[in-house]
């Protein structure tokens, strides 16, 4: 993907034009679509969701990002990227390139498996081997970020040892006790210390009530995240994740922050029960199960399912507290409020009686108690399934009429019903159970399966009733 700009289009198009014939002549490639803007804020898109695909790869083997920052002068970058594909044939390496061609730099990532010996000392020999290369071209190892603990070890490579000795003196003027970001720059222990995972780790069988197979097992699904830190955006960057992040500003309240210390408490394990731990009880509090990490973050980490499958086990430690039940059995509270709205709403608004409550539930104060309304089902059998459908009939819709629309939300299912009639669909309500999402949520997982069970055996039956 390459971007062109000019004063005019007709200027950016004559850049794109001569690439292209550059191209053919070559014999590189072979379609050349160009985009023009607003639709090439979709290609730039597709390239950031290329990183997704790249943390979703199957297995232990990932792309790591250790040699992935490398800058070399614009004229020496064809010869240097030509030299580095040499060097990986040689570790049998299949590496990933993107990004900034066009100014020099290079993000590359070879697959390594950091959780055996031979895995980390492959990832320390290549990056090694990378910075002597880099070197060689008089380039840089981080064009764009900065060195750390990845590449502060080879610092003494690029600048040589005179300069090197020039940082150490500032740092020990600046800083003698070393307590800023100490290991950084300046005496950095070796990049493949310290790391993450434990080297050739015993397999653990750890039961789980979800399937990860997708992703290949529960530590897989955890480890899906990359630590790129996406999860603590602020609200003013647009998106979902990660509210509880958004709110509390603290580390412990993202995504990765959650997945690590899971991640972390599984692996480091010595209980009978690895889900027992309250540190990891403290980190997923505050997830909302909004699913917003699900959709936004680079790896898809799925931090709803991980905390649901947490509380489960965690709770058959511990106990489900009281709070947790009653928000779990919420669909069937509604339906007993339900009979008599106005007074279930009367007593919940008094700060009397509906203090009280909240006070026992753990509810702020100030929030107010979600109100109930007739519900949505009554308003279908007394009036809603009587409404026609607008003009010739183009098929009939199953509406699913969850617990939360039908006692907390049901003007939202009526709007929904007529403007499906609007558009000419029959609307069939059928009595199917609860959809269980609050038991899911609160991690009684038993019930939220019975309900699961449920409903698909329901939707087996109503099948074999419509059939041709």
């Amino acid at each position: 993907m390459i971007e062109f700009r000019g004063k005019t289009i007709a200027e950016a198009e004559a850049k794109a034009d001569a690439m292209i014939q550059d191209m053919r002549e070559k014999g590189l490639g072979y379609h050349y679509p160009k985009v023009y803007a607003p639709q090439s804020k979709s290609v730039w898109a597709l390239r950031a969701a290329g990183f997704g695909v790249l943390s979703n790869i199957k297995g232990d083997k990932k792309t790591i990002e250790f040699v992935e920052d490398t800058a070399v002068d614009l004229p020496d970058l064809p010869a240097y990227i030509e030299e580095f594909a040499e060097l990986m044939k040689q570790f049998d390496q299949k590496v990933v390139y993107y990004a900034h061609a066009g100014a020099g730099e290079l993000h590359l990532r070879p697959s390594v498996d950091l959780k055996t010996a031979e895995g980390v000392a492959e990832m320390r020999a290549i990056a090694e081997a990378s910075a002597h290369l880099v070197k060689k071209y008089r380039g840089s190892l981080s064009g764009e970020h900065g060195d750390g603990r990845v590449r502060g070890e080879f610092i003494p490579i690029m600048v040589g040892e005179k300069n090197y000795q020039i940082l150490r003196r500032i740092k020990a003027t600046w800083d003698p006790t070393h307590i800023f970001n100490p290991g950084k720059i300046v005496d950095a222990p070796p990049m493949h210390t310290s790391l993450r995972h434990e080297k050739d780790p015993p397999e653990q069988a750890i039961p789980t009530v979800f399937d990860y197979s997708e992703a290949g097992s529960l530590l897989e699904a955890i480890e899906k995240c990359n630590g790129s830190g996406d999860c603590r955006k602020l609200a003013f960057s647009g998106g979902t994740m990660c509210p509880s992040y958004m709110a509390t500003r603290n580390e412990k309240d993202t995504t990765r922050a959650r997945a690590n210390a899971l991640r972390e408490f599984l692996t480091m394990n010595t209980k009978s029960n690895p889900f027992d731990h309250p540190e990891v009880y403290e980190a997923m509090d505050l997830c909302l199960s909004c699913k917003g990490c699900k959709s936004e973050c680079p790896s898809n980490v799925d931090m709803a399912t991980l905390k649901a499958e947490f509380l489960y086990h965690y709770q058959q430690a511990n106990g489900t507290p009281f709070r947790s039940r009653v928000f779990g059995n919420i669909g069937k509270i509604n339906q007993l409020a339900a009979l008599t709205p106005g007074l279930s709403n009367a007593v919940l608004g008094s700060k009397s009686i509906g203090g009280l409550i909240k006070k026992i539930l753990g509810v702020a104060t100030q929030r107010s108690l979600p109100p109930v309304g007739r519900s949505l089902r009554s308003w279908w059998n007394r009036e809603g399934k009587m409404l026609p459908v607008t003009g010739i009939p183009k098929g009939k819709v199953y509406f699913y009429c969850d617990e939360f629309t039908n006692y907390n939300d049901p003007a939202i299912g009526q709007t929904a019903i007529k403007l499906l009639l609007r558009l000419g669909y029959q609307v069939e309500m059928p009595a199917h159970p609860d959809s269980g999402r609050a038991y899911f949520s609160k991690g009684m997982l038993r019930e939220a399966r019975a309900l699961a069970v449920a409903n698909l055996v329901f939707s087996k039956t109503c099948s074999m009733q419509i059939a041709p």
